[in-house]
């Protein structure tokens, strides 16, 4: 009897577990992996086509990730006080939470922004704000991510303004912009207008910064998003890097060449707590993306066949019940983060479940990273599980998915990404799926069938609650006299000059740039509520249909 007959008869008589043995995506596992489950991969190497194994050939060796912490809240000189904080602490780069009624292109005195502002990330109305935001930080010097959509082209034209005003030249700019408005029709609903014209803004961005801003990072294509919003691994892999390919193809058509163009994009995934298919699905992403661009869109520089991604541990798996296990679940999503060869990462904090993170929860979570990084050893070789049987097969088994969701998408467009992603956003068809999945999950969840350690196991009855960050209405009315104060300050004839300039150039030309005309306005003075407000009567308001 050989090796395997071997193994086969043992396995064969142990007393199994009766349960269905899956990743979370539901994938079925087999009982072990061997040799013939590693696909053969003719240079395979970190920083080599198809850079499965990592886009760059050193990986950690030479540099850590950017250990960027996501902060904002209350006014912004109250986020510039935390973001000092973590800068003290050890962060390298910053990113940006702004309040819902800042994503919705609302301003604080809005009517619908009452009981928001401040509250779920920083409130900012007006260029003053933005400058408030980074007082005292060297933006030549840290690079900055802003976690912004709709309004995206407001607040990068506030960034640069607010940088230029401080002395640091918009060429020397570094950061992202996430200014993906695909997701937010599947996924996140921080929708304004409707998605044709919000995809000529993501295009004008783009198009801007390849001119303007070297260093920048124009789109952050998110699938963070839509696997917060219930996704599986699977289908938030195929529905991001499809988002990914739409945004190639329109700026394509709007006159960029890909090797100009590919090398701006950046994505964003979720870290999820199944620490092997989290890996595999990083390491099936940049292989997709390597082969798509070189061999449908013709990139033949390497920097636009390599795929980076920032990455942030999941903010649904955290529990409000012993909220302290968090700082495990967010140790090992972060580690899958960084074995799957991460460009960057956010770790969230303990305690964000139950409200706005404190700055100790904050610290130790920075803190996690740090011990990753320089304790673990893990960062000293790249990808040190390239060649696991079980990996690679995960890997493959990842990609054979996603390719099957991108022959739908592609022939719902008659061939093409783009018009197929939009025709399914029409249609209702990301979002159905999204919904199925996070129902699947939540049956499971309820069932038992899955365990989540001190929700539906190993509950305990008491414990004392964190304290936790509360913002009180004293900010609403503190952001309200701000607003006053720039309203006052500014010359009104010209902020509603300029903003009358910019509905002129949206209305006149479909392929006329709009970020100056978006520049002149914030520098006027004019307000994200007042900019949107101008751009909504050019472009119309969306709406979804309810699905049925």
């Amino acid at each position: 009897m050989g090796p395997r007959e071997s193994w086969q008869a043992e396995y064969d008589s142990s007393e199994l577990r009766d349960l269905d043995f899956e990743t979370m995506s539901g994938i079925a596992l087999d009982p072990v992996y061997l040799p013939e489950d590693r696909p053969v991969e003719t240079g395979d190497l970190p920083g080599l086509f198809p850079y499965t194994r990592g886009p760059y050939a050193s990986m950690y060796r030479s540099k850590l990730w950017t250990m960027r912490m996501f902060a904002g809240f209350g006014t912004a000189e109250d986020t510039n006080r935390r973001f000092k904080q973590l800068i003290a602490a050890g962060a390298d780069g910053l990113s940006v939470a702004f309040d819902l009624p800042t994503l919705m292109g609302r301003d604080s005195n809005d009517p619908q922004a009452t009981g928001e502002v401040g509250r779920c990330g920083v409130a900012i109305d007006t260029l003053m704000d933005v400058k408030d935001l980074f007082a005292g930080v060297d933006l030549g010097a840290i690079t900055t991510s802003m976690t912004i959509n709709s309004p995206a082209a407001i607040l990068l034209a506030m960034y640069v303004a607010a940088a230029e005003d401080a002395g640091v030249r918009r060429d020397a700019l570094g950061g992202t912009l996430q200014n993906d408005i695909l997701k937010e029709y599947q996924a996140q609903k921080e929708y304004v207008f409707p998605p044709r014209p919000s995809m000529r803004l993501v295009s004008d961005v783009i198009a801007f910064c390849a001119a303007e801003m070297p260093l920048y990072h124009p789109v952050s294509i998110s699938g963070y998003h839509i696997r917060e919003a219930g996704a599986t691994a699977a289908q938030e892999l195929a529905f991001t890097l499809a988002n990914g390919f739409a945004y190639v193809e329109a700026a394509i058509a709007a006159g960029m060449e890909i090797d100009d163009l590919a090398p701006r994009l950046s994505f964003f995934f979720n870290a999820h707590i199944d620490l092997f298919e989290e890996i595999a699905k990083y390491r099936a992403a940049r292989r997709i993306w390597a082969r798509w661009i070189r061999d449908r869109y013709g990139a033949r520089d390497p920097r636009s066949q390599r795929l980076r991604f920032h990455t942030q541990t999941a903010g649904v798996s955290l529990t409000a019940q012993q909220p302290e296990l968090n700082i495990v679940r967010t140790a090992l999503e972060a580690l899958a983060g960084v074995l799957g060869g991460t460009q960057s990462l956010h770790t969230n904090s303990m305690d964000e479940v139950l409200a706005l993170p404190t700055e100790s929860a904050a610290r130790i979570a920075l803190r996690t990273q740090q011990i990753i990084g320089y304790e673990t050893g893990v960062a000293n070789v790249a990808d040190p599980l390239g060649g696991s049987y079980y990996v690679e097969a995960l890997t493959t088994e990842l990609e054979k998915q996603a390719d099957s969701v991108f022959g739908t998408i592609e022939d719902a467009g008659n061939g093409s990404m783009l018009e197929g992603v939009v025709h399914a956003i029409e249609q209702g068809w990301f979002q159905e799926k999204i919904a199925d999945s996070a129902y699947r999950l939540e049956r499971r969840l309820s069932s038992g069938d899955r365990v989540v350690v001190g929700v539906n196991a190993f509950c305990e009855t008491d414990g004392d609650m964190p304290s936790v960050l509360a913002i009180d209405s004293e900010v609403e009315a503190r952001q309200i006299r701000r607003l006053d104060t720039a309203h006052r300050s500014r010359s009104a004839p010209a902020a509603a000059a300029a903003v009358e300039d910019l509905v002129q150039d949206a209305s006149s030309d479909s392929n006329l740039n709009l970020i100056p005309a978006i520049l002149r306005a914030v520098r006027a003075g004019a307000s994200i509520g007042e900019i949107m407000r101008g751009l909504g009567d050019v472009f119309g308001h969306w709406r979804e249909d309810p699905a049925l």
